[in-house]
């Protein structure tokens, strides 16, 4: 079936009304007509039901009605696109990012420039308790967060940054003495409370609420922003485990960072909704998987 047959059809479908369809498509209606009559022959049905009043879909073009317009969309998605591309990238990508990790991402960013003059990088602050909406209300073109991503309607790119991570603890716990910790030392000790906007699977990667032999880690106070952690941490109300490379950059008095020895790693990855792979996003996901993980290397306590 040729596109344009397909074209036809799915409009047809659309308007039900041979005339319309022909007007919209800037097309005889003995055009719609005759390819309509052809796309039956090679089906062996009627896709439509026609009458002097009225047309409508029979049920074997209702299912190919659903099958094409998926195709058919992907299609124009793909043209789209690499029309785009052949023209050059071009505009400004906006990218979420948490706290410092701007500036890790900084030279992919750069590189991304230098390989398209024509385009300019953003970035813009979100917060672990409300890790989505910036992405959902199209405030950013993409993010870059630690897995696991699990949503629907998100896709998730390649692992650009990788790190371990540490446990921060009050100057006064007697955990502060340590040289390092283990996911074992949190059981029995408050960790923050995220709040329900962030899905708890992903709250589960960086907060688990058992250590790997079962016992529990309870949550306690409601926090939103990272320096409200620093605080109630500073305060002796909780610890927490974080990235490592916050021991680069945020010094607090009274907070102690600690290796976790046995915490798996944290990867970091570029997502952004399905329905937006601009040629933006595109470039810049293809950019990083060419250039793969790297790591982040923490700088120690002074």
């Amino acid at each position: 079936m040729e596109l344009r047959d397909i074209e036809i059809f799915l409009t047809l479908a659309e308007e039900l009304h041979f005339g319309r369809a022909a007007q919209k498509l800037h097309v005889t209606q003995a055009r719609v007509s005759q390819s309509i009559k052809k796309q039956e022959r090679r089906v062996g049905a009627p896709l439509f039901e026609r009458t002097s009043r009225m047309v409508r879909l029979t049920p074997v073009g209702q299912r190919l009605r659903d099958d094409l317009r998926q195709a058919y969309d992907l299609i124009q998605s793909g043209l789209a696109g690499a029309a785009a591309e052949a023209q050059g990238a071009h505009g400004t990508l906006r990218i979420g990012v948490m706290g410092a990790l701007g500036n890790e991402l900084r030279p992919l960013i750069e590189k991304f420039t230098a390989d398209h003059p024509a385009c300019t990088v953003e970035t813009a602050e979100f917060h672990f308790s409300d890790p989505f909406s910036a992405l959902r209300s199209e405030h950013v073109d993409m993010q870059l967060m630690w897995l696991p991503v699990h949503e629907d309607d998100l896709t998730t790119g390649p692992v650009v940054l990788t790190e371990g991570r540490v446990l921060a603890v009050p100057a006064t716990s007697d955990l502060a003495v340590r040289q390092t910790v283990s996911v074992e030392d949190l059981a029995g000790r408050t960790v923050l409370n995220p709040g329900t906007d962030a899905p708890d699977y992903w709250v589960e990667a960086m907060l688990p609420a058992f250590t790997p032999s079962g016992q529990p880690i309870p949550r306690g106070p409601r926090t939103r922003t990272f320096h409200e952690v620093l605080a109630l941490i500073a305060a002796g109300q909780l610890v927490s485990p974080l990235n490592a490379h916050v021991t680069g950059y945020y010094t607090y008095p009274g907070v102690v960072y600690l290796p976790i020895h046995d915490a798996p790693p944290t990867e970091w990855a570029l997502v952004w909704r399905t329905d937006r792979q601009t040629p933006l996003v595109r470039s810049f996901a293809e950019l990083g998987q060419n250039r793969g993980p790297q790591p982040i290397k923490p700088t120690s306590q002074e």
